[in-house]
């Protein structure tokens, strides 16, 4: 994420923090999947094989954290992802809201590939719009020192879009883009299509999503079919 762009959003979580303390219980959820492909910025990381994922989240007024974790596949001894993150989030306006903080990406038992670490972290801040309760619109950046493999820096940019089609179904869309600092050909778009549907007596969320690239040497699409819960 560009320096200045970092500055005013951490500005906005502090003065959010400081001005708007209020007495809240921590809350404490929790989430379990199923999926028939794991897809992170439109590329596999379960060799297009099925993964199973959960996590745990905590927040307390603005402030939260949480752990996320999916089995991978890439074709070496890594069979594991756990994610640990934390930031804060709040609303500037009654329909505009933002949210900033940092995630970590651990690998456990991931290999070095050409002598460099697999694990890496980033940090991000995004920007959200809301249009009657309907329709919901986001732009985030996230930025890595150093990006998986110690491949150096990296900018992702991220778009989105969330439209409440009924009460208990989303349809959602969003573009990536990807950018290196260190070797620009590596630089890709990704995007998505998708919708889930609640079901109110189950409680199971039941997503089908379209995930697509382009500018890689070998753009790739791939159909992904999940059911989820969470607590």
């Amino acid at each position: 994420m560009k320096q200045g762009l970092r500055a005013v959003v951490a500005l906005g979580a502090i003065v959010a923090s400081v001005t708007g303390v209020q007495a809240q219980e921590a809350e404490v959820s929790a989430n379990v999947a199923l999926t028939t492909n794991y897809v992170y910025r439109g590329i596999t990381q379960t060799d297009d094989g099925p993964a199973i994922q959960g996590g745990f989240d905590v927040s307390y007024g603005g402030w939260y954290g949480g752990t996320w974790a999916s089995s991978v596949d890439f074709g070496d001894d890594t069979t594991m992802e756990i994610d640990f993150y934390g930031g804060y989030a709040g609303s500037i306006t009654e329909t505009i809201s933002y949210d900033v903080g940092a995630i970590y990406y651990a690998y456990p038992d991931s290999p070095d590939i050409g002598g460099g670490q697999q694990d890496f972290y980033e940090i991000y801040g995004g920007l959200s719009k809301s249009f009657g309760g309907v329709l919901d619109a986001g732009f985030s950046v996230a930025y890595s020192p150093e990006f998986y493999g110690e491949t150096g820096e990296s900018l992702y940019y991220l778009g989105s879009l969330s439209y409440a089609a009924g009460e208990n179904v989303s349809v959602d869309f969003t573009y990536g883009v990807s950018s290196f600092e260190e070797n620009m050909n590596q630089d890709y778009q990704d995007y998505s299509a998708g919708a889930t549907y609640s079901c109110p007596k189950t409680g199971l969320d039941l997503g089908l999503t379209y995930y697509g690239t382009t500018a890689l040497m070998d753009n790739t699409s791939t159909l992904v079919f999940s059911v989820g819960k969470s607590m």
